[in-house]
């Protein structure tokens, strides 16, 4: 401080003279700031976190908003992934594998609407009798709101149907009603050009993969292209696996709960069945939510009883899966993490709502294999590696080059 008060009080007093005041010079600092090393670490890994979580968001972001067509692409690539046993059984049986990929949809498509035709049947023949049921089930509530420790009186009651009734006139006549039906639309219009998406797209997967697969490939550097293709080999090794699991989880779950349907004489026996086969694809929860569907058929149309023991009877269907078929099946075919599971579910709902869910496991899955099989290359020695991937790669470039 004293340095620098006797420096300035020398320039004033040299103006106070009219000399020039002293012009100071020295080197000017141009080389890296001098910070803490463990900022500057810090700041390196935030700014470059900050990169990766803004790419992942416009990942993300732009899935959701072509959900039409990536949607239907992921499932296509689940339903690719079950049939293409057939597909390979049928090409040894000496079948043209565009014929034998044709062949498969079609027959896919006929079992599926064989089973929803039957199911649809079942549903419209026992309608009359669960709406009866429905009918008598709301007179007994009825009958307990006023003889049970409620006591109300038949006037509250039909207060409060009233009440009930006229606030739904009121939300139709604010237009709700009308724009649901025009979501409800818009949706059946998604629908429907998601299935031709799909179907479309199971076709060309089934028929042209090697060569969808040979141009994606082509797409990467050319230093990187092997690795691309030993990683696309793993992913669909792994997705089939998933499927292939999952399949079989999911008839167990529907079998098990069509057979307890059927004890407690349970209306909508093989309906109940389609639901919980396609609700088990969604790993931990989707057969239990699918299931209480079978509860509340049996509490209309048995009792609460009924009810319960068909509770019971999910509940017994979902330990099998969760201690004995998910670790056997899945845990020997799909090393992925439980923890991993319910992320995946929880992204694929934030970015798909239930179809999200569906394809967010086994693309989870496939992702993980990837991740696993580029970190074992990566511990490899550099000829033990190259050894690796000229073992793994699946079409040559000499034999895609029309592709």
């Amino acid at each position: 401080m004293l340095q620098r008060f006797a420096h300035q009080w020398a320039l004033v007093r040299e103006e106070r003279r009219g000399g020039p005041a002293p012009i100071l010079t020295g080197p000017s600092r141009t080389g890296r700031a001098e910070v803490p090393w463990g900022l500057d670490l810090a700041a390196a890994w935030a700014w470059r976190f900050l990169v990766i979580a803004a790419a992942g968001y416009l990942t993300l972001w732009l899935v959701g908003y072509f959900s039409v067509i990536t949607i239907p692409i992921a499932v296509a690539l689940l339903i690719s992934a079950l049939s293409w046993p057939l597909v390979h059984l049928l090409t040894r049986l000496h079948i043209r594998k565009s014929l034998a990929a044709l062949l498969v949809v079609l027959g896919g498509l006929a079992a599926v609407g064989a089973l929803l035709t039957f199911a649809g049947q079942q549903v419209a023949t026992g309608a009359s009798d669960l709406a009866d049921s429905t009918v008598q089930g709301l007179e007994e509530i009825r009958e307990w709101l006023r003889d049970g420790p409620v006591n109300a009186s038949d006037s509250q009651i039909n207060d409060w149907i009233g009440n009930a009734q006229d606030m739904i006139t009121e939300r139709s006549q604010d237009g709700e009603i009308v724009g649901r039906v025009t979501e409800v639309g818009s949706a059946v219009g998604h629908v429907v050009a998601g299935f031709f998406i799909t179907l479309f797209a199971t076709y060309f997967f089934l028929a042209d993969g090697d060569r969808i697969w040979s141009w994606v490939v082509r797409l990467a550097p050319r230093a990187a292209r092997e690795r691309v293709d030993s990683s696309g080999k793993v992913a669909w090794i792994s997705l089939v696996q998933f499927v292939r699991a999952t399949v079989i989880v999911a008839a167990v779950d529907a079998v098990g709960v069509m057979i307890g349907a059927a004890i407690l004489n349970v209306p909508f026996v093989l309906a109940i069945g389609v639901l919980v086969f396609l609700g088990a694809f969604v790993p931990l929860i989707g057969a239990t939510i699918a299931g209480t569907v079978a509860v509340l058929v049996a509490l209309v149309d048995q009792g609460p009883v009924e009810a319960l023991i068909m509770l019971a009877v999910i509940i017994g269907v979902q330990q099998l899966e969760g201690h004995v078929l998910q670790p056997f099946l899945l845990g020997r075919w799909v090393a992925l993490h439980p923890l991993g599971v319910i992320l995946a579910i929880a992204g694929g709902v934030l970015v798909a709502g239930v179809v999200g869910a569906l394809v967010a496991v086994p693309l989870a899955a496939a992702a993980n294999a990837v991740v696993l099989h580029l970190a074992e290359l990566a511990q490899m020695p550099v000829e033990e590696a190259a050894e690796e991937l000229e073992d793994e790669v699946i079409v040559p470039p000499e034999e895609t080059s029309h592709a």
